[in-house]
């Protein structure tokens, strides 16, 4: 039933049709034409008084008026109602001290002043004796007028970037105007210096403060060179196109003919993808070293690109770009950068992924990789990779009762194809990469049973079943009248090659604790964990056709190849294979009471040998050689301070005079049990000292202060890029809240090899020592070094030295580098803000030490 009290009614007094109706609005009340848009907060510590008559309300010590986005505050605040003007003083107590100076916020907009007048209504204001904020710049002006909620008027101003009172440096003008958040702009300026006018005057001045991206010119630094002559450096330009897109374009000029072009566009688009792209044009010109000729010239070039997607654009595919390519004698010619002058490997990167519901995964590619030294490029282009994450044909979508060892039956497949160029620089044409392309591809199908464990002990079989595609074979050969080992290529076809391998692997984990310390002993338990594995493995000698026995001396040794040797993937190796892998991984850790870390009872865990171990097999099919050499391996970070890794080989045969190896083991023949013959290894040191920070509070304001600032956070190309910069400028960016820091990493590898024309063997080592801190001198000056050296040709070959001055405001850098391809002297004095960082003075010179 429907609810008749809910149905309108309607009137039974008919209306004629020339009636009118007249309605009048319940609610009529008189708003004053002279009334606020918004409420005034208003209060104070002393005593508030109020006059009724003239409509002033005066606020006595600690006075505070709020409106809206607007905060006043100052010893006495005068209120006029019928004006809507307030008035804010100080007052001076009896030692003639100034209390309570009127400051008032208004969004970004800070203003400190003697006596400051203000109209509510109007947001129209004057003050006397005024300090300003405006971003980075502060101004001071003997009178300022507020016309508006964004302009302002300055007489008798000065502007500066140092917060004190009495700064050290400013601009000093009659007049200007100042436009919040955007610019700066006034009369006839000049500098002075600790109050000591500088007579150098400007018609204008004009002062970006606005933040974010605008166009302009960017302005260049002198420098001298013996070899390059007189320059201008980092003269150009930088030009905002639109919201996403932006270009800065350099060059540096010097007398001799030389010049650079530096082309650097940046694009971006928010939750979809940025990149930044940098091509570098070098037209070198510098005195030659070669009495016949004054000049020598060049043209080099260099591109850089990155790009990255964000994941959140299209899940599931991606799209990354990373390359670095150019002229092999690019970074020899860059001045002023020790650190890209002995970079001699460029490698590029672009690659594209696809993800179907993480079943399937393709992946395309090109990569690029050069030696400046060998000026050997190599490309692969295109690159290929389909997976087939493993799945289980067997495993049935509901499962009844308890499983079967076959629904852990998996099957997976991992397909690879590449197409591979290698040339030199000076052979870099059509023909050339016509002639010395080659592809390959590279299938295999991994086959894996998941049974349960037999109780603290996993196993795991399997099958692994492989194939590879060539595109050309290649022969080795003795020559008896070169008396080296010639490569010879066969003809250019489709070839195949077969491998299979059948596993079972064995895996657990034994446990052991020492805890037999002392009561007063640091040590409270030593905990060692031993991981051992054993494996079964069988694999037939499916790639006997793909070797061969070749000459390669004029004595007769022989040695074995493969006709795949050099190809993309490379060859299966040979022989049958039947035996026994086995390993040992250990950690040790330990308990320790710490003073500082109360936590836990005081008990700190910490690792003191986070892995050591070996690696090993036996073919017991084999007729020889059973025992495969010893892959041995240790890690650390002893002290948490102190990084090794460490790694060799270790070959239990013995070696005949001219160091080929023999089918004795090392403790065969009476000598005495040695293990075997360390035949390669490795070892790399690093760590890091630093002192306590004098001031911990001043890195996690610093760290606030960035998030507050609404900047984007720098994309990871931007932050390569400064520190590109910081490394070739150590001076500019010294850290005087850390008194000192030092950075060391050292390095040491060697290996056994053949000769490059298989005339015996050969020892090939490499080490050595990078070195870097700096520590403060004073608590204003700070110095600091950087350092290379070469442990194989016994010399330096970098050294940068750096001194900074802290000057408040401003700052002082000197960079020296005696030692290395470029020789050189920087010294630049420079403001610290980032609004008056071209002003400065800066003098480089520099001395090429090339042939």
């Amino acid at each position: 039933m429907q609810d008749t009290s809910k149905v309108p009614r309607q009137d039974t007094i008919p209306l004629r049709k020339d009636s009118t109706i007249n309605k009048t609005d319940t609610f009529n009340v008189k708003i004053s034409k002279d009334s606020l848009d918004a409420p005034v907060y208003y209060q104070a510590s002393d005593s508030i008084v109020m006059e009724v008559k003239t409509k002033k309300v005066i606020l006595y010590s600690k006075a505070s008026v709020k409106q809206k986005d607007m905060e006043l505050t100052a010893d006495s605040i005068e209120l006029d109602q019928n004006t809507h003007l307030v008035t804010a003083v100080f007052r001076r107590d009896t030692a003639g001290n100034m209390i309570g100076r009127p400051k008032m916020v208004q969004a970004d907009s800070k203003m400190e002043a003697d006596m400051i007048k203000y109209n509510f209504e109007t947001q129209k204001g004057i003050t006397r004796s005024t300090i300003t904020t405006q971003g980075e710049l502060i101004v001071q002006g003997e009178k300022i007028k507020k016309i508006n909620e964004t302009d302002y008027y300055a007489y008798r101003g000065q502007m500066t970037t140092c917060n004190l009172d009495t700064p050290h440096f400013a601009f000093r003008t009659k007049k200007m105007k100042l436009v919040n958040k955007k610019l700066a702009v006034s009369g006839p300026i000049h500098p002075e210096f600790e109050g000591v006018p500088v007579p150098i005057y400007l018609p204008f001045g004009f002062f970006p403060i606005s933040q974010g991206r605008h166009s302009g010119l960017l302005p260049p630094q002198f420098a001298a060179s013996e070899q390059f002559g007189l320059g201008l450096e980092g003269l150009g330009y930088y030009k905002v196109l639109n919201d996403n897109f932006d270009v800065a374009v350099r060059t540096n000029i010097y007398s001799y003919g030389g010049w650079n072009l530096y082309v650097s566009p940046t694009y971006r688009k928010r939750y979809r993808y940025n990149g930044l792209m940098n091509f570098s044009m070098q037209n070198t010109r510098i005195l030659s070293n070669n009495a016949k000729q004054e000049f020598t010239s060049t043209r080099t070039f260099n591109i850089n690109w990155s790009h990255t997607v964000d994941s959140r654009a299209r899940p599931g595919t991606s799209f990354s770009a990373n390359v670095n390519a150019g002229s092999t004698k690019y970074n020899q010619y860059v001045a002023n950068n020790p650190t890209l002058n002995f970079q001699n490997q460029l490698s590029s990167s672009i690659t594209y992924q696809k993800n179907w519901d993480n079943k399937y995964n393709l992946t395309l590619s090109a990569n690029h990789s050069q030696n400046n030294v060998s000026t050997l490029i190599n490309m692969s282009l295109p690159t290929a990779a389909f997976t087939v994450n493993t799945f289980y044909p067997f495993q049935p979508k509901e499962l009844v009762g308890p499983p079967k060892w076959y629904h852990k039956l998996g099957i997976g497949l991992n397909t690879n194809f590449a197409n591979q160029i290698s040339v030199y620089e000076r052979d870099f044409n059509v023909s050339k990469i016509l002639d010395t392309m080659q592809w390959g591809a590279q299938h295999n199908i991994p086959i894996q049973v998941a049974l349960p464990p037999l109780g603290p002990i996993q196993i795991a079989p399997g099958i692994s079943f492989s194939e590879k595609w060539y595109s050309r074979k290649i022969m080795k050969g003795f020559n008896p009248v070169t008396n080296k080992v010639d490569t010879i290529t066969a003809a250019n076809g489709f070839y195949q090659s077969r491998d299979i391998s059948f596993s079972l692997g064995l895996n657990t984990a034994l446990f052991g604790k020492f805890e037999g310390f002392g009561k007063n002993s640091k040590f409270q338990a030593i905990r060692h964990v031993v991981r051992p594995t054993i494996s079964l493995s069988y694999k037939p000698d499916l790639a006997a056709k793909d070797w061969y026995d070749a000459q390669i001396d004029s004595t007769g040794r022989r040695a074995r190849f493969s006709y795949y040797e050099g190809s993309t993937y490379g060859p299966f190796s040979e022989g049958v294979f039947g035996g026994i892998g086995f390993g040992i991984d250990n950690n040790i850790e330990a308990k320790i009471r710490s003073k500082k870390d109360t936590a836990n009872g005081g008990i700190k865990k910490i690792r003191l040998i986070d892995g050591f171990g070996f690696n090993s097999s036996y073919n017991l099919v084999a007729d020889s050689f059973k025992l495969a050499p010893f892959s041995l391996y240790a890690r650390s970070t002893l002290f948490e301070k102190i990084n090794i890794t460490a790694g060799a080989v270790l070959d239990p045969y013995q070696v005949d005079s001219n160091g080929y190896r023999t089918k004795e083991y090392m403790w065969a023949g009476g000598r005495g049990f040695k293990p075997g013959r360390i035949t390669s290894g490795s070892i790399a040191i690093s760590t890091t000292f630093q002192s306590k920070p004098k001031d911990e509070g001043k890195d996690k304001a610093q760290k606030e202060a960035e998030k507050e600032s609404g900047l984007p956070p720098l994309t990871v190309e931007e932050q390569q890029a400064q520190l590109a910069y910081a490394q070739r400028n150590p001076a500019e960016f010294a850290d005087f809240n850390i008194p000192w820091s030092v950075n060391l990493s050292f390095s040491y590898n060697f290996s056994r090899q053949f000769r490059p024309d298989y005339k015996g063997w050969e020892t090939v080592s490499n080490a050595s020592l990078n070195v870097n801190g700096d520590f403060n001198l004073t608590p204003r000056w700070k110095m600091g070094a950087s350092s290379y050296y070469d442990f194989k040709q016994s010399q330096i070959q970098s050294l940068t030295l750096s001194l900074s001055r802290e000057m408040h405001c401003w700052q002082m850098s000197i960079n020296v580098t005696p030692v290395g391809l470029y020789r050189t002297f920087n010294i630049t004095i420079s403001p610290k803000s980032g609004l008056l960082r071209d002003l400065k003075i800066n003098r480089t010179r520099f001395f090429y030490n090339g042939q």
